[in-house]
């Protein structure tokens, strides 16, 4: 029994962040807890902006030394935009075509000091 239930712990704590972990960040997007910050997803046409923050705070952190991708999933298509920092606390990147609404944009980031984490939101 005892197992039964760390298996199904195990899979609770395993999940994806779901829709309703949402905040709505300073700049009015979507934002969610991962690797110790505050990520921000701004979309707008082809580009794709995370804003970084401390984790709890709207107090910006800087991006020198991260690195971040994300994978749209929209439909039948898949596209991976690799993100560069832009400005003091933003990671930026252009995918090759419109971001459709619905899509599921999954972040993968790297900050500075190492920590690494995924969260994935729905466009």
């Amino acid at each position: 029994m005892k197992y039964v239930l760390l298996v199904i712990a195990s899979i609770l704590f395993a999940t994806p962040v779901s829709a309703e972990d949402y905040e709505k960040g300073p700049n009015g997007g979507l934002m969610l807890d991962v690797a110790g910050i505050d990520a921000e997803l701004l979309t707008s046409g082809n580009t794709v902006t995370i804003n970084v923050f401390e984790a709890f705070k709207a107090k910006p952190v800087s991006t020198k030394g991260y690195v971040g991708a994300v994978l749209i999933a929209g439909g039948q298509t898949r596209e991976t935009v690799t993100l560069a920092p832009q400005g003091e606390n933003s990671l930026k990147g252009d995918a090759k075509n419109p971001i459709p609404t619905g899509a599921t944009i999954t972040l993968t980031i790297k900050t500075a000091e190492g920590r690494s984490g995924q969260a994935k939101f729905k466009k």
